[in-house]
């Protein structure tokens, strides 16, 4: 099961993504994070497909609070971290998700720092990251520590470089803005901070975005670059020791970024 798959983001809240998945068979779709039922039944409804499973990276209600209602109206399987409500196909790291409506086999892979369960999605040349990697960020530790998160966005980041980023927030812009802070002359943030501007002037998502692009301009992905600890060092008044400490000073500056 090889299939290029087609991701489309539905709007849901005030900045979440549910990202609906299509390949071999075009009118089966599978949904990821339906933190609201609403639009994907809208999607579906349009659209003419059926769903055939539902993917959850972690328990945070914005993730799941319609994946129980899509579940039982379409009774299709749930597959998410133990005990992440309403799964009922847990799996972790290292599992599959075998979905042959859609021609793929997800690789799951743990991913553990924003929450203590986070799984990501790997397969059809898509990453689903739920809220571990954002477009030139990453996610709060509400759960885990810094040396947790370095060590899952070291994972996400050796993927290979076209593979695309499924993210479950529009969080570019801001997150561009810190990164420009962060590395005023990299040439590659200027860029897509433009090009995302436009896109959301104009009503688009930024996203996807890939993995090349964000080892370009995301500063949580660029720990060695001297410009990040440069920069690091300066906002904390002391340079870091190792790159799990430059990774928290980065946390701790963006946490407090307005």
């Amino acid at each position: 099961m090889r299939a290029m798959l087609q991701p489309t983001p539905l709007p849901a809240f005030a900045d979440n993504y549910v990202w609906a998945l299509r390949g071999a068979d075009p009118g089966a779709v599978a949904v990821v994070d339906p933190g609201d039922a609403a639009p994907v039944l809208a999607h579906l409804t349009a659209s003419g497909a059926r769903l055939c499973a539902v993917l959850l990276t972690h328990h945070h209600a914005d993730h799941v609070g319609g994946a129980a209602e899509l579940a039982a109206r379409w009774r299709v399987p749930v597959y998410g971290p133990q005990g992440c409500e309403p799964t009922d196909r847990p799996v972790g790291d290292g599992a599959r998700v075998e979905l042959p409506e859609l021609g793929v086999a997800f690789e799951v892979l743990a991913v553990p720092g924003h929450t203590l369960d986070h799984l990501a999605f790997v397969g059809g040349g898509v990453l689903c990251c739920g809220d571990t990697l954002f477009s030139a960020g990453c996610g709060r530790l509400f759960e885990g520590d810094a040396a947790t998160m370095t060590a899952s966005l070291d994972r996400l980041a050796a993927l290979p470089g076209p593979t695309r980023v499924l993210c479950g927030h529009e969080y570019t812009v801001a997150n561009l803005r810190f990164a420009t802070t962060v590395e005023p002359d990299q040439p590659a943030i200027a860029a897509y901070s433009l090009e995302a501007a436009a896109a959301r002037a104009a009503g688009r998502p930024t996203l996807p975005s890939t993995i090349g692009r964000e080892r370009q301009v995301n500063p949580f992905l660029r720990l060695d670059a001297p410009g990040v600890r440069e920069a690091v060092a300066r906002w904390s008044a002391s340079a870091p020791a190792g790159r799990v400490a430059v990774f928290a000073g980065l946390r701790r500056w963006k946490d407090g970024f307005r």
